[in-house]
């Protein structure tokens, strides 16, 4: 398993891989194996979010997803990050419409969704519409897709900037929770649970990302 540290315009073979990297490869496909026995059947929209910004969030949902992808499942990304959106970078994809314009009724899904070069993922990016979110709205969007995939795992904004998360985690069937070694503090560590126990959100697991 290649693993994704960063946007890149292609994916390429390499043979330098670090024992270090094989290992963090297989933490990874530890986490995506351990999400897939927590899930039962349909329940298989996650929420993967973080206190803060710079926690590694985004990293780590890409690569859940390439770990669940190599095991020959179907994996939907989704880019909930509206002020930072970054996975169409990473998959080296276009941002031009995405889940924002689905919601709005500008586009339907199977026209936004694209599928990226790494087999068995697929991306729904994060669309240019300016647009509030309607619970409804997201849940009848998550309902009629959940079927079409394994996994359908969402990269939101952090829980503590921002609204929408709220409302995701809600909706999910399952939330993530990263956090940085020594960046995020407890306390911001405890209000994210707390914010997420009020939403009514079902945690599934934190994943410590090291210090960088």
């Amino acid at each position: 398993m290649e693993l994704i540290k960063q946007p890149t315009s292609r994916f390429k073979k390499r043979v330098d891989i670090t024992n270090e990297e094989l290992i963090i490869a297989e933490q990874y496909r530890t986490i995506g194996t351990n999400i897939q026995f927590i899930i039962e059947g349909e329940k298989n929209t996650i929420l993967i979010t973080s206190p803060g910004r710079g926690e590694g969030k985004s990293v780590t949902t890409a690569n859940i997803a390439l770990s669940i992808a190599q095991q020959g499942e179907e994996v939907l990304l989704i880019d909930a990050n509206f002020r930072n959106p970054s996975l169409h970078k990473t998959f080296n994809v276009p941002n031009i419409h995405g889940f924002t314009d689905v919601l709005a009724g500008k586009i339907t899904f199977k026209e936004a969704v694209v599928s990226s070069q790494v087999e068995g993922i697929h991306i729904l990016t994060s669309g240019t519409f300016p647009l509030n979110l309607l619970t409804q709205k997201v849940k009848q969007l998550l309902e009629s897709i959940k079927q079409s995939y394994n996994m359908v795992l969402i990269d939101s904004r952090p829980i503590l900037e921002a609204n929408d998360t709220k409302i995701l985690a809600n909706i999910c069937d399952g939330v993530v929770l990263v956090v940085r070694q020594d960046d995020t503090s407890m306390e911001n560590a405890f209000e994210s649970k707390k914010i997420l126990e009020y939403a009514q959100a079902k945690m599934i697991g934190v994943v410590l990302n090291e210090k960088r």
